[in-house]
């Protein structure tokens, strides 16, 4: 199977945040981002694999400021890491105020998403190659993450995580 790089997937979605999409204090509500943010994931991991995906998990999504009615939401997505048939997705969200000229960061988030074949059973995926340093530094650490979601999942005991394990004796022996 073919390898690809993250640049393969990259996706930008933009949203005008409507009336209809805010809560009564005129904020962006959060159903309605999550929704957005797992469309545009979607869609890059589709690039990704050119195969459809479903979602399997999403990591903890934390606000870090509010998005208001008349916002502009940038949402990007890439891929970070393909394993056997999952791939991870990173996400980074922006409210772009634009009669004001301010753009700013408002979340950041991990999704996980798994290729299916007609039958509705996982299916292979290509390889990631890395570029860039960050790209590289996010293929690497995105061990250390599904590592996580597996544990939490209870997929995976917390003694089996080969790569916690390791940042565990490392913390240890600094100490």
């Amino acid at each position: 199977m073919d390898s690809k790089t993250a640049k393969h997937s990259y996706t930008e979605m933009n949203e005008l945040v409507l009336p209809n999409d805010t809560n009564t204090f005129g904020n962006l509500m959060g159903g309605k981002l999550l929704y957005w943010m797992d469309i545009c994931s979607a869609m890059a991991a589709q690039k990704h694999c050119n195969n459809v995906v479903v979602t399997a998990s999403v990591d903890n999504v934390s606000f870090k400021r509010p998005v208001k009615l008349g916002d502009v939401v940038t949402i990007t997505a890439q891929v970070t890491r393909a394993f056997n048939s999952s791939l991870e997705v990173r996400m980074e969200v922006f409210a772009q105020n634009l009669p004001k000229g301010t753009r700013e960061k408002s979340n950041e988030a991990y999704y996980t998403f798994v290729a299916l074949d007609e039958n509705g059973k996982p299916k292979a995926v290509p390889m990631l190659v890395p570029e860039t340093e960050n790209e590289k530094n996010l293929y690497t650490s995105a061990l250390q993450r599904r590592e996580l979601r597996l544990i939490l999942s209870g997929k995976l005991k917390p003694q089996n995580a080969e790569v916690l394990q390791e940042l565990i004796k490392l913390f240890q022996e600094q100490e």
